[in-house]
């Protein structure tokens, strides 16, 4: 039998799962990265930080995630997401190499600032991307399959921590966050599609309200609400902890070294926790799966703060990860899924960008907490939480009324030999 060689629109629909997942890889990279080094720039004198400043910063990045997320909201439909994808990969990639770069704190913390807008913009856009080409039965599967990266390039930034920081300037860890993306752009560009959702037309847009009327529409209000509290909850974990955890774990008696391998530990349990979230989801539905992973994250937090012997510790955070960061995750594969496609990419991004509220409150809340005397025990009761409010909350929300679901390459062609199909 002959062997026919793919055409271009079949090259470029096997390159949309790997390339968005490199994408998710390079966000979950360069928002690790910064609690990662964290001890190490207190550490630098010539940066004059403190413990105040750096939660500052963390709740800066935080703060140019609601924005970029909002700006996705906003014009995801007019411009497309495979637009935003690109342009907010292109800004925080060049963010990251300022930061690197930067003589003081004030400008490293407005580049991270920029890194957040960026990094705003790409994660709710290449989720609605991934979840417009795929089909309605792997959906949940191919976000959690996507975001995977994203666990994957968090546990890389703990990683080269633990190898480099010892001996080498904490400044290489924003450069290899940089980089990559000086490669993986350009691909895109050649490779990936438009998604079929988008619309060119922008006079459709008007009277949206920047994306929310149609989201606080009656019978969709409800769901629309509990969604931004479950996502504010979310990311109040995944900020908070991935900001402040190896400084805790470090004033808790452990080395720099154990505390980054735990971090590790944690962001290898989020990756796991996406990736069987997700095939588990698409076979029982999503809301139970992501109520249970609040649940167990909260349940890990609260034995953390007993000290356990080391071994325990390590899986404890595997669980913490598994059920805080996967939830987050898993709640974003929620919303894309709950939503009729036309609302899917707006949905997302406000939900990000209402979110990041606890994004900008967990950062700010552990630097109170580790400022304040208090034990070390209550960054973890504190962080616990939110998750059995996340848990509540997400095991709330009403259905939708079903609507038709737009079949893929109905509405954007790619190079004219065939029309993108979902993905296989």
């Amino acid at each position: 039998m002959s062997h026919v060689p793919p055409t271009g629109a079949e090259r470029s629909h096997r390159a949309v799962l790997p390339l968005a997942a490199a994408f998710a890889a390079l966000e979950g990279y360069d928002l690790a990265c910064y609690g990662v080094t964290v001890p190490s720039l207190l550490a630098d004198r010539s940066l004059g930080a403190d413990k105040a400043a750096a939660g500052t910063v963390g709740a800066l990045v935080a703060v140019g995630m609601l924005v970029g997320a909002a700006v996705c909201a906003a014009t995801i439909r007019r411009y497309g997401s495979r637009r935003l994808l690109l342009a907010g990969a292109t800004l925080f990639s060049v963010a990251m190499l300022v930061c690197a770069a930067a003589p003081s704190f004030a400008l490293f913390g407005a580049a991270r600032f920029v890194v957040g807008v960026g990094l705003g913009i790409v994660l709710p856009t290449v989720t609605a991307y991934v979840a417009d080409l795929s089909a309605p039965g792997r959906r949940a599967r191919d976000v959690g399959l996507m975001m995977s990266g994203y666990a994957a390039g968090a546990l890389l930034a703990p990683l080269l921590g633990a190898a480099i920081l010892g001996g080498a300037s904490w400044h290489w860890t924003y450069v290899i966050g940089g980089v990559p993306a000086l490669v993986l752009v350009p691909l895109a560009i050649r490779l990936l599609p438009e998604s079929p959702v988008h619309t060119a037309d922008g006079a459709s847009e008007r009277g949206a309200l920047l994306g929310l009327r149609p989201l606080l529409a009656p019978g969709v209000r409800g769901a629309t609400l509990l969604f931004w509290v479950v996502s504010f909850c979310g990311l109040l974990l995944v900020f908070g902890i991935s900001t402040w955890l190896p400084t805790i774990m470090q004033a808790a008696g452990y080395s720099l070294g154990s505390s980054l391998l735990q971090t590790a530990a944690m962001w290898v349990g989020a990756g796991l926790g996406m990736v069987a979230g997700g095939r588990v989801a698409d076979r029982i539905g999503i809301k139970p799966v992501v109520t249970v992973a609040f649940l167990a994250g909260a349940a890990a937090l609260v034995v953390m703060s007993l000290r356990p012997p080391l071994v325990l510790l390590f899986a404890l955070m595997f669980v913490a990860g598994l059920g805080f960061i996967g939830s987050q995750v898993l709640t974003n594969a929620f919303i894309v899924g709950h939503y009729p496609a036309e609302l899917r990419g707006r949905a997302i991004g406000w939900a990000l960008s209402v979110g990041r509220l606890g994004a900008i409150a967990g950062p700010l809340l552990g630097a109170a907490i580790l400022s304040s005397g208090l034990g070390v025990a209550w960054n973890f009761y504190l962080f616990a939480v939110p998750g059995l409010l996340g848990a509540a909350l997400a095991a709330a929300v009403p259905t939708i009324a079903a609507r038709r679901e737009p079949r893929i390459g109905d509405a954007v062609p790619d190079d004219g030999s065939r029309r993108p199909e979902a993905i296989a």
